[in-house]
């Protein structure tokens, strides 16, 4: 594990961005999974700028998205689909048919979460998983519980959850309450993972997730097992860890700042 820290959010997202457009020069035909929430948004701003200056193409890439809620279609506003287009999708060049996200609209769940998981194996996983932590520790929709559920699924958000997402739509009352999302088996298959998290508020959960007890009840936790780990934060968000575990990003990646 690594973990990096950026002056304020532009600068976490800026240096988060690097690390996936590495990931595409690297190997233009990769599989990235990706995650939404407001933490990511920077992060797809400046891919979107990269893309635009000539100096990154998604052509050959796909990408993966972690969840979907139930009942949204993709043309929903506040679906996630709807947000890849808006911050992403739309602004690249990546092919037709090459992005997916669970269906939100699918009449049979378990088939769904079948679905994806096959989709998933059939792309041999993803070579850079993003991800946002949620201030109980989750990652993906995978929530505080009794054990890990490797597949993906359909999953009950815990209140917090919904709490903390209201402020995406015009009240609390039409937050979605289920969502499907991938399983921690699918999140723990990708080759490497880059977690971006920044703001006071997510203290807490950086230090149970990084440093605490693997545990169920604190989802996130799972990735100390995982070999391949960066987190970029700001330093409210790193501010109950160690400085000394804190590493210089430009030991590991000259050009970030590029």
């Amino acid at each position: 594990m690594r973990i990096i820290c950026g002056k304020d959010y532009s600068d976490v997202s800026n240096q988060t961005a690097q690390f996936l457009a590495a990931q595409v020069r690297l190997k233009p035909d990769c599989v990235l999974g990706l995650a939404t929430g407001g933490s990511p948004v920077g992060t797809y701003a400046k891919l979107v700028e990269l893309y635009r200056q000539g100096t990154l193409d998604f052509s050959k890439a796909r990408t993966v998205n972690l969840d979907e809620y139930v009942g949204l279609a993709p043309d929903h506003p506040q679906s996630y689909a709807y947000y890849m287009r808006t911050h992403l999708f739309d602004h690249v060049n990546l092919a037709p048919g090459s992005t997916f996200l669970p269906d939100g609209l699918a009449r049979d769940g378990e088939a769904e979460c079948a679905r994806y998981d096959a989709l998933l194996q059939s792309l041999g996983g993803t070579d850079m998983q993003l991800l946002g932590l949620g201030n109980n520790g989750h990652i993906g929709f995978n929530e505080p519980g009794d054990a890990f559920c490797l597949p993906t699924h359909r999953v009950a958000l815990t209140e917090s959850t919904v709490s903390a997402n209201a402020r995406f739509f015009a009240s609390r009352e039409e937050v979605p309450r289920w969502a499907y999302t991938m399983g921690i088996g699918g999140i723990l298959s990708a080759r490497k993972i880059v977690m971006v998290v920044t703001g006071a508020a997510k203290a807490q959960a950086v230090r149970d997730v990084f440093f605490g007890p693997v545990t169920p009840k604190v989802p996130g936790s799972v990735l100390q097992l995982h070999k391949d780990v960066i987190l970029i934060a700001d330093r409210e968000a790193l501010s109950l860890i160690p400085d000394s575990v804190v590493v210089d990003l430009s030991a590991l990646l000259p050009f970030a700042n590029h």
